[in-house]
């Protein structure tokens, strides 16, 4: 998950529209990868860490996955929300990865993230993950709530450290938007470069 959302603790822009029960649920498709982009880039802060956006390539080689557990929860047409996931996380095959969730503002506050969180969470367990990780940045109070609300504990604190480079610009909000570089999460990165 490991994203930081451009307001954490803003409330919901609308409280009318359907709750998440009345929602389809629908395996993530090609007819779906835009939207979760966009939804995505707009719900979190892609400046703000390395890792907190996605490329194209990153979200579509779920389609490709041996037993993904990636939906989308659709009001209409419309991508209310989505969860990315996947068996295996880091060099652990039998743990399933909860990578990214977000839910457009218009239907935050009603069920429509833990309805995914559970979703993503049984389809992992029915692929033979013996437990899901997930990430949250320390800043992200309102994942990290919503992973507790859905049985996930904090195991482990990670720290990431940044040294800036002469030439490089100094923080996050100082590099352009559509970097050069493929915006991935580094663990997962980090596991398909042993692989």
């Amino acid at each position: 998950m490991a994203d930081t959302p451009t307001d954490p603790t803003a409330a919901p822009a609308s409280t009318s529209g359907p709750p998440a029960g009345e929602l389809t649920l629908c395996p993530l498709g090609f007819e779906h990868l835009a939207a979760v982009l966009d939804l995505g880039h707009r719900v979190y802060d892609t400046d703000a860490m390395p890792y907190t956006g996605w490329s194209l390539s990153a979200v579509a080689g779920h389609l490709d996955a041996p037993d993904p557990a990636c939906f989308v929860l659709l009001d209409g047409d419309r991508v209310a929300g989505f969860v990315l996931g996947s068996l295996s996380f880091e060099q652990r095959a039998d743990w399933g990865y909860l990578e990214w969730i977000a839910v457009d503002p218009d239907y935050q506050g009603r069920g429509v993230a833990s309805r995914l969180v559970r979703e993503c969470c049984a389809r992992l367990a029915e692929a033979g993950a013996v437990c899901v990780v997930t990430d949250v940045e320390r800043r992200n109070t309102a994942s990290a709530e919503l992973m507790r609300r859905n049985g996930f504990a904090e195991e482990a604190s990670v720290s990431l450290f940044v040294r800036p480079l002469a030439d490089a610009p100094a923080t996050g909000t100082d590099r352009p938007r559509g970097g050069s570089g493929p915006r991935r999460h580094l663990t997962r990165a980090a596991a398909e470069r042993v692989r």
